[in-house]
């Protein structure tokens, strides 16, 4: 009898073994605040107080939601402090009679998308649904959906009814990680924009690494760059970034661009080069050989007269550039050099003269044509990254103008590099500051898909709801994909600010792969001193930088033996 119950055993063990080491934990979190609420409701700081997820007979300490023929209907609104990835348990009390009762459950990113109507100022049930009806049981316990959320309400909607709730809480899922990296400096602005993107980025490190944890709950491979390099300062390493680079390979059979958008499959081979750097795995990097040369002849083949790129598939940089026709040509001519002489140092790792001669040969062509960025900042952070221009060139004429006006939450990053290299440190730490500061000036704990500065004046926060005379940040603005409450307050591609202040600030660079040597040049500008730390797979560097009296920054620098430091 034994025996045959073996298998099934085995069967267990192997599936609990699968699920460990997907390392997706759950915590659950009561809510710290009553932002609101409506009709008859008593008792509702109740909901405040830690719970046990477990109903019982004493029936002590009951929230009241209860409705009549005429009233208005008991409601409220939950808020639970951050940006949470997960879903919602609901514990119950007893009412008579003992019957399941109808309520209304939202999920909010912001205040106001808690107070939606699906289809009013964008707000969707795409990807996640985040508005639904359901059944509540008496003297009992549900979950609910996953998505990405803050706030939740709640409507009690029948008639003549009293529901009893002991405990609301969010079930938080996520990767339970330490941050390996860390960064602290004498700005707590900048220090609070390094952790907020640090935070972006560990939401979407679900069964992949997503750009969004409302929407888009997507694996898109030009939105990792960012996140890898956030993931590579803050985390070291995951299997989140291998798995989703596989899947984006194995689900993309040449000749198909990667989501469609050609400049996304020349992301993957950039991807690759900054994780073998990262971790040296030079097994893994000989597992995308076949699919690289195949997609490096394929680039090559989109590379017409005159040495210009003639890229089919969608022609997409970031969405604020999407209507600069003139500015996309010359981002895309750049992200073909970039990814070509990328892989062309990739053929030179594994042996490959071939494809190294090849992509070298159509980079030397190519170099020869240099269009006009057409006011593009994100074109112009390409060309001078490619090499097509200087960065000095670009950040006087193009990305220094206005300041942050323009930034993109995507393409900031390489505006931010760009500023980096032309030796703009200070104007790039300020630009930080402005811009993703503002976004936690208006109550961000995530940063956004988009934004722009345009949308400040007169705007209410994200954790209020939208006080009279003042614009809804959220529902009144975006465009494109992301129009209103459709908008994305949680997406990876943000986080840019954190790994450059890791590179630039705290001043890491990797220079051999794994790791194996890094160059650590600080840039502090006006801060009085920075210290960190940099995961690497031998272990992690500690870094403390300090500005003495005469200017001079004395670096104090510890790591493992393994990896050599220069300066």
């Amino acid at each position: 009898m034994f025996k045959k119950q073996i298998p099934l055993l085995l069967f267990c063990l192997t599936s609990m073994v699968s699920v460990a080491q997907q390392a997706i934990s759950r915590k659950y979190i009561s809510p710290v605040r009553i932002l609101w609420q409506d009709g008859e409701v008593r008792n509702s700081e109740k909901l405040l107080i830690e719970g046990n997820g477990q109903a019982n007979l004493a029936n002590r300490d009951m929230v009241f939601l209860k409705n009549t023929a005429t009233g208005k209907k008991a409601s409220i609104l939950l808020d639970f402090g951050k940006e949470l990835h997960g879903g919602l348990e609901i514990v119950t009390g007893m009412w008579g009679p003992n019957k399941p009762l109808k309520v209304r459950i939202r999920y909010g990113e912001s205040a106001s998308e808690a107070m939606s109507d699906v289809g009013v100022k964008g707000a969707t049930n795409d990807h996640a649904i985040r508005d639904f009806t359901a059944l509540l049981p008496w003297l009992g316990k549900i979950q609910f959906g996953e998505s990405g959320f803050r706030f939740v309400r709640i409507d009690l909607l029948e008639e003549n009814v009293e529901l009893q709730l002991k405990e609301v809480r969010a079930i938080f899922t996520y990767r339970d990680i330490p941050y390996l990296g860390s960064f602290k400096s004498s700005d707590e602005r900048l220090n609070k924009i390094w952790a907020t993107g640090a935070y972006t980025v560990h939401l979407n490190m679900q069964e992949y690494l997503w750009d969004g944890i409302k929407r888009d709950r997507l694996v898109w491979v030009g939105d990792l760059h960012p996140e890898v390099a956030t993931v590579n300062a803050v985390f070291g390493y995951n299997e989140v970034v291998p798995k989703s680079l596989d899947l984006s390979r194995d689900i993309t059979p040449l000749p198909a661009w990667m989501n469609g958008i050609s400049a996304y499959s020349m992301w993957w081979i950039i991807l690759h080069y900054d994780w073998y750097m990262q971790h040296g795995n030079l097994k893994y990097l000989k597992e995308q050989q076949p699919y690289l040369n195949g997609l490096v002849k394929q680039i090559i083949s989109k590379v017409g007269e005159h040495h210009k790129e003639n890229m089919d598939g969608t022609r997409f940089l970031d969405w604020p550039s999407s209507e600069n026709k003139p500015g996309i040509h010359a981002g895309l001519q750049a992200m073909t050099v970039w990814s070509l002489s990328t892989a062309a140092r990739l053929g030179h790792i594994l042996g490959d003269k071939e494809t190294e001669s090849l992509c070298n040969k159509t980079v030397s062509g190519m170099k020869n044509y240099i269009p006009d960025p057409n006011g593009s900042k994100q074109a112009a952070a390409l060309m001078a990254i490619a090499g097509l221009i200087s960065a000095e060139k670009a950040n006087k004429e193009v990305i220094s103008v206005g300041g942050a006006a323009n930034f993109s939450t995507f393409y900031g990053y390489y505006m931010l590099e760009t500023k980096a290299r032309a030796g703009d440190h200070q104007e790039a730490m300020d630009v930080i500051k402005e811009y993703w500061g503002a976004m936690l000036d208006l109550g961000a704990t995530t940063f956004w898909e988009d934004f722009n500065l345009d949308w400040l004046p007169n705007a209410s926060r994200v954790d209020e709801l939208v006080p009279e005379g003042k614009k809804d940040i959220h529902g009144d603005y975006g465009a494109y994909c992301y129009l209103g409450l459709r908008h994305s307050l949680c997406h990876g591609w943000a986080s840019g600010p954190t790994a450059w202040l890791t590179e630039h600030v705290l001043g890491v660079k990797v220079i051999e792969p794994g790791c194996k040597t890094l160059k650590i040049t600080p840039h502090l500008g006006d801060l009085k001193f920075v210290e960190g730390s940099y995961p690497t797979p031998y272990g992690v560097v500690n870094i403390k930088h300090t500005k003495m009296a005469d200017g001079k920054i004395k670096s104090e620098i510890k790591g493992p033996k393994e990896v050599r430091i220069v300066r």
